[in-house]
């Protein structure tokens, strides 16, 4: 039966039914003004439950639970368990300080300025860091229809004031206390980011090689016992208790001592805590997404033709309804396994399944846990760590770089100190997206992917030591292929015009010039100014050497003539000249630069400056003035 497009439904025909049970959304406050509890369901597939029964003052609850509902429920500004309770906990303190005055406004009609003020003055003096947030969270939950109208417009202009800066300096650290280590936020040297891929792939390896033998192991203990020793079928008959069960043996002795035999043994089929790391930092990387994101992998896929495989995955921070992606992910050869983003997952798939059936999770990472800090035991020990929260496990990165058998360090400091790598998901990320930005040549409207590329620059790219280096590297280049263009126009120009300038270094004379090939009669003009042009001589303007006709081209094109003359006198000018050129940087585009001035700086810097002593150089720049002479060269309308 066709359950998509025309002809799915019909007379007999059932229509296809969503997968699941069906789900009644509870009575919300907005619709039944004597309920004050709110039942929450974000996007993030988390729920949680808010009484307004227990905040004090009675006749608020009513409205603060209508209000709350707005503000998360579908439509609202907090879609998430944790943003949701971010704004629960600034109302509670609100409520609890309204509470405690010697006169407390005993409804929302009772709430003046004078009590916010109140609030915002004894929370800055106790929480200086988070008033701002608190007064920000209340006003976005009391312009809500639920409780706007019941607040009075003194209280309600209260709210919308600007706040005022309550930030504050930390306190210097004393001296005798230790030093926390400084986070870096910047991605990973090359050298870096291939030590942790490495690093990475090897524990990844290690941990898919570790749970197949015991699979095999468990494998062969069903299906052929008898070709197993003795030792082997009592481990064997272990491992099939283990899987039916999800019950991991447990071990006399203080618990130090039993637990590493405990997680020995559930790491022969089991993923355990300490597999996430690697696993976790390795699928991110290739993947090229945050931490947040591999942590709320879903285990639903689609695979595509055994290619590629279709993940629906979770992007926070994007605005409201705009929480999912669906990505698709290259599966690659098995040999390559671990070098792409969709073989990795779908190894974590097969890793973690057997705890993902016993705790009947959908996402993806699911593993065991010694359940005696938890307070459970038996098929309860499996569990999905992310499921109730993005904390909800710790991931001891430090440790686990730190206590490799080669631990990972960071490349060596101006001293030659090696310190350990500090490994955390932002510098992971931020060594990918920079990697990315690397292939696409720099074009940020192809290497944005999971952020626009406002955020990528400014939170990823900008500051980040490869980024710099390499946009320098290009930038370099780049000139250099610019400047090697406009030497090139020159030096054609000038074997059109005459083939050779004429310089002339040292003392300016006669006898200097005509040494220099000119005519004694020329030579005379020249050394008395008198064939002096814009920035030049020129020793015959009514021949030019291209057409044997008088000069028609502009004073910037005298750089590309062999009538030019060049003299150790015109050196003050032509470095006004170049100042001059580069100040024009600032109103043309890159490329018009070059292609109008680019001809002549490179004569100057290339065929004229290179031909004079640096003392020479030296002297015209303490005589240099400033130019003005190319804005009468040129038409000012075409600038």
């Amino acid at each position: 039966m066709r359950r998509a497009g025309r002809g799915s439904t019909g007379p007999g025909r059932r229509a296809a039914l969503p997968q699941g049970d069906y789900y009644t959304a509870p009575a919300t406050p907005a619709g039944n003004p004597d309920l004050v509890v709110v039942d929450f369901h974000g996007d993030d597939g988390r729920k949680g439950r808010f009484d307004c029964g227990t905040r004090p003052l009675p006749d608020w609850r009513p409205a603060l639970a209508a209000a709350f509902a707005q503000r998360t429920g579908p439509d609202g500004g907090r879609r998430t368990l944790s943003s949701a309770t971010s704004a629960w906990q600034s109302l509670g303190r609100l409520m609890r300080f309204l509470a405690k005055l010697p006169v407390p406004p005993a409804r929302p009609e009772d709430l003046t300025s004078k009590h916010l003020d109140a609030f915002l003055d004894a929370r800055a003096e106790s929480a200086p860091t988070t008033v701002t947030t608190d007064l920000r969270e209340i006003h976005s939950l009391f312009v809500l229809p639920g409780i706007a109208p019941l607040i009075s417009p003194d209280a309600m202009d209260c709210l919308k004031r600007r706040l005022p800066d309550t930030r504050t300096k930390k306190k210097a650290r004393p001296a005798t206390s230790e030093k926390r280590p400084k986070i870096d936020t910047v991605g990973y040297s090359d050298g870096e980011l291939a030590r942790l891929m490495a690093a990475l792939r090897a524990d990844c390896a290690r941990i898919r090689n570790r749970i197949a033998t015991g699979e095999e192991l468990l494998r062969r203990f069903q299906e052929a016992p008898q070709t197993l020793s003795e030792e082997q079928r009592a481990e064997g008959q272990q491992l099939a208790h283990m899987a039916v069960t999800g019950e991991v043996p447990s071990f006399p002795g203080p618990v130090d001592e039993a637990l590493p035999e405990r997680r020995a043994w559930a790491g022969q089929l089991f993923l355990t805590l300490d597999d996430l790391v690697p696993l976790l930092l390795l699928m991110a990387a290739l993947a090229e997404r945050n931490g947040e994101t591999v942590k709320e992998l879903p285990a639903h896929h689609r695979v595509l033709e055994e290619k590629a495989v279709e993940v629906r995955v979770v992007k926070r921070r994007r605005g409201p309804k705009r929480w999912f992606e669906t990505v698709t992910w290259e599966i690659g050869p098995a040999n390559r396994q671990l070098h792409t983003a969709g073989g990795v997952y779908l190894l974590l798939l097969q890793l973690a399944a057997r705890s993902r059936q016993l705790c009947e999770s959908e996402l993806a990472v699911c593993v065991w846990r010694h359940g005696t800090r938890a307070g459970v035991q038996g098929r309860e020990e499996h569990f999905a760590p992310f499921a109730r929260s993005l904390q909800g496990v710790t991931l001891l990165m430090p440790r686990w770089a730190a206590d490799r058998p080669r631990p990972l360090l960071a490349d060596p400091r101006p001293g030659g100190e090696r310190v350990p790598l500090q490994v955390t998901f932002n510098r992971l990320k931020t060594s990918m997206e920079v990697r990315r930005t690397k292939r696409m040549g720099g074009h940020l409207p192809s290497a944005a992917k999971s952020n626009t590329m406002a955020v990528l620059f400014r939170h990823y790219l900008s500051g980040d030591p490869v980024i710099t280096e390499w946009a320098q590297e290009v930038l370099g280049e780049a000139l250099v292929d610019a400047e090697q263009a406009a030497l090139q126009a020159h030096q054609q120009a000038l074997k059109a015009a005459g083939n050779t300038l004429k310089v002339v270094s040292g003392p300016v004379s006669p006898e200097s010039l005509t040494a220099a090939g000119l005519d004694p009669e020329t030579a005379e003009q020249a050394a008395d100014g008198q064939l002096d042009t814009g920035w030049t001589a020129c020793t015959d303007h009514d021949h030019h050497p291209a057409t044997d006709a008088p000069c028609q081209v502009t004073f910037l094109d005298c750089f590309h003539c062999g009538n030019c003359l060049i003299t150790r006198d015109h050196l003050p000018h032509l470095l006004g000249l170049l100042d001059a050129l580069a100040a024009r940087r600032r109103h043309l585009s890159v490329d018009d630069w070059w292609k109008r001035y680019g001809p002549a700086w490179a004569a100057i810097r290339r065929d004229i400056l290179a031909k004079f002593t640096p003392a020479e150089v030296k002297q015209a720049a303490a005589a240099k003035a400033t130019d003005d002479l190319l804005d009468l060269t040129e038409n000012p309308w075409e600038l």
